[in-house]
């Protein structure tokens, strides 16, 4: 789609559609493309009132899916969606200002979510045990089934994956035969209620899957406090999340709460191999992923070196309109969060930070940007700097990386970059994170595996399918006679 294309009117139609057929009320409000500040949809602003209503809704369905029922479900919507990966990847693209590189590869991921939950969906995850097992055993069996709860599930989710962070938290609920009202970022709302319609049109019931879209000052507190909420679960900025963890107060919650992932190069690695990795891991997205490399931890006697190769490639990215197929980066969310960055990075260099390449900003439009001589206790690397940059930090031992990636109050992921086994070791034992990658990027995972983090990057809850699954339901046991 290119740029000029954007403005017809089919297409300008078809986003307010989106918006318009699930208004329950006359309010709306403008969501815009990031890179041209065009209005591109409507959604409806939802109030307290559609958020108990949906809460009611949701109550007087009881699910009775099958297991195959489910499958099915999640199975056709993965059909339809790869079906469509041009119309909905151009939806993410105008609403987020993500390139349509990383849009296409969205969608190819939301299916994967939909086709995982499908198959686990089939899977009966009971347990028995024997209970004669000891001396003062009985001749019996224990049984375990997981059911879905009994209540309502809240997800909300952030503006950086509009369709897959939706995903991560939906085709799970589904697959266990639960109820979810769903509050997406009101700067990207349209995927989500695309994502929705989808669903219903694979087969779901409606009162499984609400889609309230608005102010989250007007809507948090009755989301997360009502009476029917027995789960929420959601990603996003820790202020937030712990204040959701606070007013929660005795229900289940299941927090993603954003990462200051490092990636660690060690003076024996290919560094060719590692700089290939570390901008891909800085920029892809935009740099706007919790498990985007936010840190590049290098070996001293090789950083130079390193940063080298940081640069040259960095001047390769290609970064401009989001609709030219050949731009692999579009822009940030929007110009309040560029200038955030180009902030920071002044301030770094303030401090002795050397600026390389980037720091270049037009409205929401923001260079690849590198630096060196970063100490770790500037802002720019002390908090999560949620955009395309590329901070070095030369470290001298092993002992210092860790100190380093551990000095934060983050611990989400990792990236490593050594073929030491001693140090891999170190680094898999040592470091406070839920996921180390070797030779990977900190962000590298399948939609089945579990992922998560701890301190400031979470509770220590698991989302990925599986995992996901096993929070968003009760575990039961029952026992027999067993003769």
């Amino acid at each position: 789609m290119n740029t000029a294309l954007r403005d017809h009117p089919a297409f300008r139609a078809e986003a307010l559609r989106l918006g318009g057929e699930h208004a329950s009320r006359a309010r709306s409000f403008n969501v815009f493309d990031p890179y041209t500040g065009m209005r591109v949809g409507t959604a409806p602003l939802a109030s307290v009132d559609d958020v108990r209503a949906a809460f009611d809704y949701a109550m007087a369905y009881k699910p009775m899916l099958s297991r195959y029922e489910r499958s099915q479900i999640l199975e056709r919507a993965a059909g339809l969606l790869r079906e469509r990966t041009e119309e909905a990847s151009d939806l993410i693209t105008l609403e987020s200002g993500l390139s349509k590189q990383d849009s296409r590869y969205e969608i190819g991921r939301v299916a994967d979510v939909f086709r995982f939950a499908s198959i686990e969906a089939l899977r009966d995850d009971g347990q028995s045990f024997s209970c004669d097992l000891t001396p003062h055993g009985r001749k019996r069996r224990v049984f375990s089934q997981r059911e879905p709860l009994a209540g309502v599930i809240v997800a909300i989710t952030p503006f950086n994956h509009p369709m897959n962070q939706v995903a991560h938290k939906v085709a799970p609920a589904i697959a266990t035969n639960n109820r979810v009202v769903l509050k997406p970022s009101e700067k990207v709302p349209l995927s989500a209620l695309y994502l929705a319609d989808l669903l219903y049109e694979a087969g779901l019931p409606a009162p499984m899957l609400q889609v309230l879209t608005g102010d989250p000052r007007e809507l948090a507190e009755e989301l997360i406090t009502h009476e029917s909420v027995e789960l929420v679960t959601f990603t996003g900025g820790v202020v937030i999340g712990k204040y959701i963890a606070t007013k929660a107060a005795y229900r289940r919650v299941v927090l993603e709460l954003g990462g200051n992932d490092p990636l660690i190069v060690l003076d024996d690695a290919d560094l060719e191999r590692a700089a290939t990795l570390a901008v891909q891991g800085s920029y892809k997205n935009s740099g706007q992923r919790c498990t985007a490399v936010k840190r590049m931890l290098v070996q001293r006697n090789v950083a130079a070196e390193f940063t080298e190769r940081v640069v040259e490639k960095t001047r390769a990215w290609s970064y401009g309109d989001p609709f030219d197929p050949s731009n692999q980066m579009g822009t940030v969310i929007d110009a309040v969060a560029a200038q955030l960055f180009e902030a920071r990075v002044h301030a770094a260099i303030a401090g002795g930070a050397r600026l390389r390449i980037g720091n270049e900003r037009d409205g929401a439009l923001y260079a690849p940007t590198v630096l060196d001589n970063v100490d770790p206790s500037m802002t720019l690397v002390r908090e999560e700097t949620f955009g395309p940059v590329s901070p070095v930090i030369a470290f001298d031992t092993l002992d210092d990386a860790i100190r380093i990636s551990n000095g934060t109050p983050f611990g989400l992921s990792s990236g490593v970059c050594t073929n030491r086994q001693d140090a891999i070791t170190r680094l898999i034992n040592e470091l406070r994170v839920g996921t180390v990658n070797v030779w990977e990027v900190p962000g590298y995972r399948i939609e089945l595996t579990p992922f998560g983090g701890i301190k400031d990057s979470g509770l220590g809850y698991k989302e990925g399918v599986q995992e996901a699954m096993k929070s968003f339901t009760n575990l039961k046991t029952f026992s027999l006679p067993w003769e």
